[in-house]
């Protein structure tokens, strides 16, 4: 609910998203992989810069069947090009314009001819034996380049 002049209104629905219905999971038949027993200090782990990155463009790249190009508005004054193996997960039309997450201080990193400056954040599980995939994806009302802490 927002505030607003010492009222509280709920947030408006559209009839079409009240009308949707939900998607039940069974987490019952999920298998998620274990946590990692070694402990990684606070310095370490501060190198790492998560920003949030919005999808400009999206393309399967050519003779790959895994890849996907993404081009990301990651703040900068320069479109930044992450590649991610996610192409049985999601057709290249439906990322456009969405926000995600991205690590964007890995070195490059060339597949198929071409540097890859980061890594998109997905969460992997399986469920009834096969694996699926979820890129991480955000509120479209975060800035790109907002960092995440």
């Amino acid at each position: 609910m927002k505030s607003i002049g010492g009222e509280k209104k709920a947030a408006a629905i559209s009839p079409e998203k009240a009308a949707e219905p939900v998607e039940k999971i069974d987490f019952s038949k999920v298998k998620i992989e274990p946590l990692f027993e070694e402990m990684v200090d606070f310095d370490t782990f501060s190198k790492s810069d998560f920003r949030a990155v919005k999808i400009k463009d999206c393309i399967a790249v050519p003779k790959s069947k895994k890849l996907l190009q993404f081009t990301l508005d990651d703040g900068t004054d320069a479109d930044r090009t992450i590649l991610s193996g996610i192409h049985a997960y999601y057709e290249p039309e439906e990322l456009i314009g969405k926000t995600a997450i991205a690590i964007v201080n890995l070195p490059p990193r060339k597949m198929m001819g071409i540097n890859s400056c980061g890594m998109l954040i997905s969460a992997v599980h399986e469920e009834e034996g096969e694996e699926k995939l979820h890129l991480l994806l955000v509120d479209d009302h975060i800035p790109a380049g907002a960092k995440l802490y």
